[in-house]
């Protein structure tokens, strides 16, 4: 057996890449919602945000599950562009498809800003 493939991953590592996931789930959910939905709901910006967001956190994901190098700088740019994603997603009030959409990525850009930093490249 290799290093690599002894290698266990920290508790933080493994929620982060669940919370990552979970995030790209629903984003992905919530772009067919808001097109569905139409109006400001549909506004190019805000879809292009939610697939922007829904991209980088299976890249993220994906870099931490293969113990890449780079996963600090991906889980630092994730954490980003979910903290966008979620003040999008609340300018929609009490719409519960589009809190459920913040409240992930705001775990989610928790769980990569604790990884970032665990990799000295928090912003």
């Amino acid at each position: 057996m290799t290093h690599t493939a002894t290698h266990r991953m920290s508790k933080e590592m493994e929620q982060c890449i669940q919370d990552c996931l979970d995030c790209y789930r629903v984003c992905l959910q919530t772009v067919t919602y808001c097109l569905k939905m139409g109006g400001k709901h549909a506004a190019a910006e805000h879809i292009l945000l939610l697939l922007d967001c829904a991209e980088i956190c299976q890249t993220s994901a994906s870099f931490m599950l293969r113990n890449s190098d780079l996963h600090g700088q991906a889980c630092a740019v994730c954490a980003e562009v979910c903290e966008r994603c979620a003040e999008s997603c609340e300018q929609f009030g009490e719409d519960i498809q589009m809190k459920a959409c913040a409240e992930a990525c705001r775990r989610c850009a928790a769980s990569c800003n604790q990884m970032a930093r665990a990799q000295g490249k928090a912003a």
